[in-house]
């Protein structure tokens, strides 16, 4: 056994769902499976852009991953009991999907958050393409999605929980969404990667103004309760 070395700040994180803590790790008891499952959490973790996956033959390109798999004789048979258990779970979801100009299938997982979970649904009903590979019904070309406040919030903070996604959902509702990326864009500018502080932007905005002559109003809203009631009312009637 050879000893870790210290861990440098420098060498990033990968957070963890904590229902997968309290209640998916307890159930597994298949070592092989674990260490696939830490593994996907960092490749789709470190995955930039929208929709965000890993493919199976990104899986098996993984030397860190194929390493764990070292002492089992199939490797790639392994991977796929692994994957097969944690579909099964829950901890991933998985889409088949045609390659274009050949009759093999792909393989895509995404993580069970209700964002890919949408997502998923989008690839399926064609409202959105994945480069090089069609969907089974053939969709149309998708025009380039939109980016929305759970997007913004993965791609620049971190993994969405449910919790999170409520207050996010309110705050969507409550703020335009041109405030909302400029709110992210000046956090991610001061290196203040928290939604307490961006929400904090967007307050001072409501009350103070931006100081291009814009109000705090959604401009799709037009019934004054949208912002007096619920839980940033109290901002809204200063």
């Amino acid at each position: 056994m050879t000893p870790t070395s210290p861990f440098s700040p420098r060498a990033g994180f990968t957070p963890l769902p904590n229902p997968f803590l309290y209640h998916t790790l307890p159930q597994i008891e298949d070592l092989v499976e674990l260490k696939v499952c830490l593994h996907l959490f960092r490749l789709l973790y470190h995955k930039r852009g929208y929709p965000r996956y890993v493919t199976f033959g990104e899986l098996v390109s993984d030397e860190a991953l194929m390493a764990c798999l070292a002492i089992e004789g199939d490797r790639q048979g392994t991977l796929r009991r692994c994957l097969a258990t944690a579909v099964e779970r829950g901890t991933v979801f998985c889409l088949e999907l045609k390659t274009e100009g050949q009759k093999e299938t792909q393989r895509l997982y995404f993580l069970n958050t209700e964002t890919d979970k949408r997502a998923m649904e989008r690839i399926k009903s064609g409202d959105i393409s994945v480069a090089g590979i069609s969907s089974v019904s053939e969709p149309p070309p998708p025009p380039v999605p939109q980016p929305n406040i759970f997007r913004l919030y993965e791609e620049n903070i971190g993994l969405l929980t449910p919790l999170m996604a409520e207050e996010l959902r309110e705050a969507e509702e409550r703020y335009p969404l041109p405030w909302i990326e400029e709110a992210f864009k000046e956090a991610v500018a001061l290196n203040h990667r928290r939604w307490r502080y961006i929400a904090s932007i967007l307050e001072r905005w409501a009350t103070e103004g931006r100081g291009d002559g814009e109000t705090g109003r959604h401009p799709q809203k037009t019934d004054t309760e949208k912002y007096t009631q619920g839980k940033y009312g109290h901002v809204a009637r200063r």
